[in-house]
């Protein structure tokens, strides 16, 4: 738990809503009135605190109001996947300013593709005034958070290793905070939300399968990063199908996106990508809508040991077969209640991704967040 007492501490409690005021900072904190007005001067002076008086185009605000000021600074959110990269720029408190969302061909490798981010950011920056004070990027696959690495990832052949820190050199000096790609979906889910998911499975259902584990609040990484890694887990279904990691038997070789493309391709329907299959099925294609339904099915038999291992209140269904939320949770019920405990899934819900498509660049943008605006980051930018 961080210490409340000092001005990052006193920040985080204006800026989460629990304190407004001088004097409802001293309640909560239990610092003398001189000491929390001189945290409060040396947030204003940061700009990072606006006095309410001064705001004169809100109204309504009481004497001595302390607002936070979401206008300090700017985070950059780079989500990138297999064929597809998402970019955009929030101000500090999550709002998306500015927004880019394109195709790449699969394969690509970091020194291609990285170069091209950093044009298409500086070029979203254009005209945005308030300084970028940190980055949030997902990868899928096992990353390093600590050296800002890709180190196992089946789908990015070639960024494994690969330092993105550099590349970013070019126009900033902002760190670079890097996650997972189902990581930083399970973190939009606690952006901002007014009642936060406290025990929750985050999937992604996309081109692979993976997935967030939230307890007690808290993004659960594993020892070595790889919790949720559920695509790779064998399954009797996939006999000795081969897997794109080079293993055989994966969940993903009969139920991530990649592999219902290649079946709808072995099939005689051309079909470039997991999205181009869930738009057919939400135009009542027969053939899709199976392949999705199935796919669902034999993800929930993953899943529902993960269910009855930690009880979730919620399971959230999110990635590109997401988007067919019904007919693919359809699918992951019908295995989960037949395989999971009665107690586990009695309250159990089943939900979509909160901010739908764009639920990466959120969780992007809110790691950025949570470590610039951390309490303990703040102490250090103030007094160093």
């Amino acid at each position: 738990m961080p210490d409340m007492s000092t001005a990052g501490g006193l920040l985080e409690l204006v800026r989460t809503g629990r304190a407004t005021t001088r004097s409802e900072l001293q309640r909560l904190t239990g610092l003398s009135r001189t000491a929390v007005v001189a945290r409060v001067g040396a947030l204003v002076d940061a700009g990072l605190l606006v006095l309410g008086e001064e705001l004169t185009s809100t109204g309504g605000r009481p004497p001595g109001a302390l607002v936070f000021n979401h206008d300090a600074g700017v985070m950059l959110a780079v989500a990138v996947g297999r064929s597809r990269s998402q970019l955009a720029v929030f101000d500090l408190e999550g709002r998306e300013l500015a927004g880019d969302t394109r195709d790449h061909a699969v394969g690509v490798h970091a020194d291609e593709l990285m170069p091209q981010l950093v044009e298409r950011l500086c070029k979203m920056l254009e005209g945005i005034e308030p300084p970028v004070l940190g980055i949030g990027m997902s990868l899928p696959g096992v990353v390093d958070p600590e050296r800002r690495v890709s180190i196992d990832s089946p789908v990015m052949g070639g960024w494994d290793g690969v330092e993105l820190t550099a590349y970013f050199r070019e126009f900033t000096d902002a760190p670079l905070f890097l996650a997972n790609d189902a990581d930083v979906l399970a973190r939009s889910e606690l952006f901002g939300a007014a009642e936060p998911l406290r025990d929750a499975l985050v999937v992604k259902a996309s081109t692979g399968l993976g997935m967030g584990v939230i307890s007690e609040g808290r993004i659960v990484h594993g020892s070595g990063g790889a919790a949720g890694e559920i695509g790779h887990t064998r399954v009797d279904s996939a006999d000795d199908l081969p897997c794109r990691c080079g293993a055989t038997g994966c969940l993903e070789t009969i139920a991530g996106g990649w592999a219902l493309v290649n079946q709808l391709n072995d099939s005689g329907v051309e079909t470039g990508h997991v999205r181009d299959l869930v738009a057919s099925a939400l135009t009542g294609d027969a053939v899709a809508r199976k392949l999705l339904r199935d796919s669902g099915r034999h993800l929930g038999e993953v899943l529902a040991v993960a269910i009855n291992l930690l009880n979730p209140e919620a399971v959230v269904i999110g990635g590109d077969m997401g988007q067919a939320f019904d007919l693919y949770t359809a699918g992951v019920r019908e295995t989960v209640y037949a395989r999971s405990t009665a107690r586990a899934t009695r309250d159990l819900r089943f939900l979509p991704a909160t901010h739908g498509d764009s639920a990466g660049l959120v969780g992007c943008a809110a790691l950025a967040i949570d470590h610039v605006l951390s309490p303990a980051a703040i102490d250090a930018r103030l007094f160093a």
